[in-house]
């Protein structure tokens, strides 16, 4: 098992603080996002990590010596969103997790033994997130946009040996296809486009186990919340 961690954005909506600093690199209860994640990681065994950065990417260079961790750098990071990353790192997305840098995980629910692809997913009063849609057994069977009470991503997957390989040839062929659009898209696009053809499943996790930051009040809500 390995993972790759997605820390290339400009974290534009969190000027001032991103400024001189990378999104990821910020502090919630004492600790930088990127190395709670880490360290929760290698709790559960796993020291095989990439960091996709590209903003400020300097700044990440200590990680490799504190944590023995690897970074690849996304020298279009100001142009394209994450599908652009992925594609620099595909090769490594088979039996791995994928976590976006700028999520806190509150609680450790990442686990070490998985037999199939999951979404890590609780449940937020949130508006216009990507919502995941599931059958009894809860595989999804689909994804959208919604608002309201539902189960959306956390930004923290894990992917099979079987749907890397789907996920592999279709973002590459989107690429080499699309190459116009990959300003508007996400690595995640490449999931709900194709979804019908992977067997991914909803591992449920509480609401308040992970919270996403996109806003200087998301941030300073959090710090003020775990400093208590």
């Amino acid at each position: 098992m390995r993972a790759i961690i997605l820390a290339a954005g400009l974290g534009s909506r969190l000027r001032p603080l991103t400024n001189v600093t990378p999104k990821s690199l910020l502090c919630v209860n004492g600790k930088p996002l990127i190395e709670t994640q880490i360290e929760y990681l290698h709790e559960i065994g796993i020291n095989d990590i990439t960091i996709l950065t590209g903003y400020l990417s300097t700044k990440f260079n200590y990680l490799t010596e504190k944590y023995n961790v690897s970074l690849k750098h996304n020298k279009y990071y100001d142009k394209f969103n994450n599908i652009y990353s992925m594609s620099l790192i595909i090769d490594k997305l088979e039996n791995s997790y994928v976590i976006d840098a700028d999520v806190f995980i509150n609680n450790n629910f990442l686990i070490k033994e998985i037999s199939s692809s999951l979404y890590f997913s609780g449940k937020k009063n949130s508006y216009n997130e990507w919502k995941l849609n599931f059958d009894d057994t809860l595989k999804v069977n689909e994804i959208s946009f919604s608002s309201g009470d539902d189960y959306i991503m956390s930004g923290i997957s894990y992917w099979s040996s079987k749907d890397a390989k789907i996920l592999s040839e279709k973002l590459s062929l989107k690429m080499k296809l699309d190459s116009s659009n990959w300003m508007n898209l996400y690595w995640d696009d490449i999931v709900k486009e194709n979804i019908k053809e992977l067997d991914v499943y909803l591992f449920k996790i509480k609401s308040d186990d992970w919270f996403e930051i996109d806003t200087v009040e998301d941030y300073e809500s959090l710090v003020q919340k775990f400093s208590k």
